[in-house]
Order: C-alpha cells, then sequence, then structure tokens
C-alpha cells in the first residue's frame, strides 16, 4: 500500500452512520485502502466554512456518500463546491445499496473496496 492518503467524507447528517462504517471498514486489516478521515465530527457553530475549507485543503481528494440525503443537505452540497474550487478530486459513493441518487456534477459509483481503493489510490 503507498502513503496514507487523507480524504475529506462529505455527508449529510443524516448518513453519519454510513460515514461511520466507511470509516471503520478502512481500518481492517484486510482493507485495501487506508486514509485519515478529515470529515467534520460535529456541527460547528460558526466561521464552519472556513473551518471546513482548511480541511479540504489538506486533503487529497473527496468521497462524498450520495444517497437522497443528499439532496437538501445544504452542508453537503457546499462541501463539495468548495472542494471543486480548492481543484480536489471528488468522487461520489452511494451510501446505501437501494438507493441511487444523482447529484449533479457528482460521478458516483456503487460502494465497493475496488471503487473506494481505485479512487484513493488515484490520488
Amino acid at each position: 500500500m503507498a502513503d496514507t492518503k487523507v480524504v475529506f467524507v462529505a455527508f449529510a447528517i443524516e448518513d453519519e452512520r454510513q460515514r461511520d462504517f466507511l470509516k471503520g471498514q478502512s481500518l481492517s486489516p484486510r482493507a485495501p485502502y487506508e486514509f485519515i478521515d478529515m470529515s467534520v465530527k460535529e456541527a460547528y457553530e460558526n466561521d464552519w466554512q472556513e473551518k471546513v475549507r482548511t480541511r479540504i485543503k489538506r486533503s487529497h481528494g473527496i468521497i462524498v456518500l450520495v444517497s437522497e440525503n443528499s439532496l437538501t443537505s445544504t452542508g453537503q452540497k457546499w462541501e463539495i463546491t468548495c472542494a471543486k474550487e480548492e481543484g480536489k478530486p471528488v468522487r461520489g459513493i452511494w451510501a446505501y445499496s437501494n438507493d441511487r441518487t444523482t447529484l449533479a456534477g457528482v460521478s458516483t459509483l456503487a460502494w465497493s473496496d475496488k471503487n473506494i481503493s481505485d479512487f484513493i489510490d488515484s490520488l
């Protein structure tokens, strides 16, 4: 495995458990990828956009957990826009096997070790 990549995970707060699964999956000794999670664990009260932009700038790329909740998550939409403004690679991963929501401008793939590791390896 190459150097550990720093990845920001953008997700709707309703999908926090899926973010936790993604992070936990990366810790498995069998996982073909490893990353440092830069996602926000708790909502910032103020200046959150500045703090999030700093985390995104420090990341190699962004994984967007895409679900129907993404359509109404203003924070997640802002994070995606910020990542693009900062020139960071963005990969959408569907958060649930039965939800194929599409987000404009986000190329999204099924959640699999291969799809996640291929993106992280490309960073």
